[in-house]
This record gives C-alpha cells, sequence and structure tokens, in this order.
C-alpha cells in the first residue's frame, strides 16, 4: 500500500467514524464484536491497523490493554449511563471508544 492510498484510506474511515448511542451497538456487543479501544489511542489510527492487518500493531495493543473485547463490565456501565461513543465499522468488528473510559 503505497503512502497515498494509506491516507485516502485514513480519510475514508474518519468520514466512517461517528458518535453513537451504546445502546445501538448491543447487538454487536452481544455477537462479540464490539473492541473497545483506550482513550488514549486514536480510533482512526486503530480502524486503519484493523484495516490493512498490521497485527503487529494490533498484537501491541492488545498485549497493553489497550483493545480488546467490550467487557460485560463496560458495556453494563455504558448502557446504564446511556452514553455516546465513538464507533467506526471495519468489519466484522466495530471499534468503539469512550472517552472517558478509564476505569475500563
Amino acid at each position: 500500500m503505497t503512502e497515498n492510498d494509506e491516507q485516502l484510506l485514513r480519510h475514508k474511515i474518519n468520514q466512517e467514524t461517528s458518535k453513537i448511542h451504546w445502546s445501538e451497538l448491543q447487538r454487536f456487543f452481544a455477537s462479540g464484536l464490539a473492541i473497545s479501544v483506550a482513550p488514549e489511542l486514536d480510533l482512526v489510527e486503530v480502524a486503519l491497523m484493523f484495516s490493512v492487518d498490521n497485527k503487529d500493531h494490533v498484537k501491541q495493543w492488545i498485549e497493553q490493554d489497550k483493545i480488546g473485547p467490550v467487557t460485560d463490565a463496560q458495556a453494563r456501565q455504558w448502557l446504564e449511563n446511556d452514553v455516546h461513543v465513538w464507533a467506526v465499522v471495519v468489519k466484522p468488528w466495530i471499534l468503539v471508544q469512550h472517552p472517558s473510559q478509564a476505569d475500563g
């Protein structure tokens, strides 16, 4: 992938990122497809690494506990508090990020 291709993909991902109520993503959580992204990471960059199948970056983030499946505790808290999360689809995953999820 050329640098220009990567920039175009990054722009496309950025355009597809949106804020959404967590309650609207429950079916993806139930299917195990909702991936939590730590607030200190750039959601677009994480989505880009998923899109280009950069296993090294993704593995490093997993090992650092920066990304991973949304936990039951997160899902429950987000639902109870009716929070909005930033989300982007990288099939089959839905990457979600809540800016104040520091309690994980």
